[in-house]
């Protein structure tokens, strides 16, 4: 893979990388405590979200809220180029305090209008990069994602109102999964509640997720507590609403996915699409 820029700025993370030979293997299903705006330049890919399959080609515009799994599919050794930008809810607080700009991260369900074609945006997304130094690359990063925000929130409110269409078996499974998050899952529950086989429902979970449904909870369980001890709460109260029951258990996922103790407040860089 080759970065081509890429920073951090305070809670703000920008990347524009490009690979010439992607293999998949290389792209891991991953969620963030932050939102995340994808945008797609060229390759052969697709992209999963909770479930949902979306296709890629020029000009797609993806949006994840905060711990809506996602995972990058590559489909062909095609030059892979996009950006990514990650930024906390609260980022814009001080102008929209009721959220309004946030409103297409979260007025949804999770894996449900996350994909956009906005055409033309390259620009945008290369001035947000731009700088010559950390002041005013923040400057930039911020003020271009206010208008990028504006564009999404106003494609969003102009889609119109679609009839629900039927889940796929897959993406029923990852929403029963979801609701019931914190609570005690297991495979055996699974299978009995949706009628399949372990090796049917594993299989089914990957296909649609990227990750086993044991990865999948514990990522996003992980995400969730991560976000807790943002806002201060402990790391022993914060495991356990998230649905670790020992907490020794939770100290080592944690400390294996993130490369640090829960109780250490330098945020480490994550790993990003």
């Amino acid at each position: 893979m080759d970065i081509l820029n890429e920073f951090d700025c305070d809670e703000l993370h920008y990347r524009y990388a490009l690979d010439e030979s992607p293999k998949g293997a290389d792209y891991a299903f991953h969620v963030h405590d932050k939102c995340e705006i994808f945008y797609f330049v060229s390759g052969g890919a697709q992209y999963l979200v909770e479930g949902s399959v979306y296709p890629l080609e020029r000009g797609t515009l993806l949006i994840m809220m905060p711990n809506e799994a996602h995972c990058p599919q590559i489909l062909s050794d095609e030059r892979y180029e996009r950006f990514a930008v990650n930024f906390p809810l609260s980022l814009f607080d001080s102008i929209d305090s009721e959220r309004r700009l946030m409103s297409p991260f979260t007025k949804r369900l999770l894996g449900r209008e996350n994909m956009y074609t906005l055409p033309g945006l390259e620009t945008l997304f290369e001035k947000m990069g731009e700088g010559a130094d950390m002041y005013e690359k923040k400057l930039n990063l911020t003020t271009s994602l206010l208008s990028l925000l504006t564009i999404i929130r106003s494609a969003f409110l102009g889609k119109e109102k679609k009839k629900t269409r039927i889940q796929t078996p897959a993406e029923s499974i990852v929403s029963y999964v979801n609701e019931h998050l914190y609570e005690e899952i297991t495979i055996d529950s699974l299978c009995s509640r949706f009628f399949v086989s372990s090796s049917k429902l594993q299989r089914m979970f990957k296909h649609s997720t990227g990750a086993s449904v044991w990865e999948f909870i514990t990522a996003k369980r992980l995400a969730a507590v991560r976000g807790m001890l943002s806002d201060g709460m402990p790391a022993g109260e914060a495991s356990q609403k998230c649905g670790f029951g020992d907490y020794s258990s939770f100290y080592r996922a944690y400390v294996k996915r993130y490369k640090e103790a829960p109780s250490e407040k330098q945020v480490k860089k994550e790993v990003f699409s």
